[in-house]
């Protein structure tokens, strides 16, 4: 692998591409960035990603492949992370697994998305 690469696109399985892209446009205000349909029938496909507005990294909501959806984590950087928490509850997401900033890590906390994808989010540093 090149010493040039980066992360660009993270995965997550979903049970329904509508309702996860509805829930990342709908409610954490992430912009549709791809949603493109492949195939014909049985091997017919669709990808979706999703993203923060300005982040040149992408979130892939796929079906599960072979599995229950859910289960995989991210974490995105804010700015102001005590405005996020409240924009996010305003929303009627419930803020878990607080974290506060000292030692080695940032503040954070987590939400999750519905079908039980982590979403930590991260005080920027």
């Amino acid at each position: 692998m090149s010493s040039e690469a980066a992360i660009a696109v993270a995965m997550f399985t979903v049970a329904d591409q509508d309702s996860a892209a509805a829930f990342y446009t709908g409610t954490l205000g992430w912009d549709v960035r791809m949603d493109v349909n492949w195939g014909e029938g049985d091997d017919a496909g669709r990808w979706v990603e999703v993203a923060p507005v300005g982040s040149t990294a992408r979130l892939a909501l796929n079906p599960p492949m072979g599995s229950a959806p859910g289960g995989g984590s991210i974490g995105i950087e804010v700015a102001d992370l005590a405005a996020e928490k409240a924009r996010l509850q305003a929303a009627g997401l419930d803020v878990a697994n607080e974290m506060p900033a000292g030692g080695p890590v940032p503040a954070m906390f987590s939400i999750n998305d519905p079908d039980g994808n982590w979403i930590w989010v991260v005080q920027a540093g």
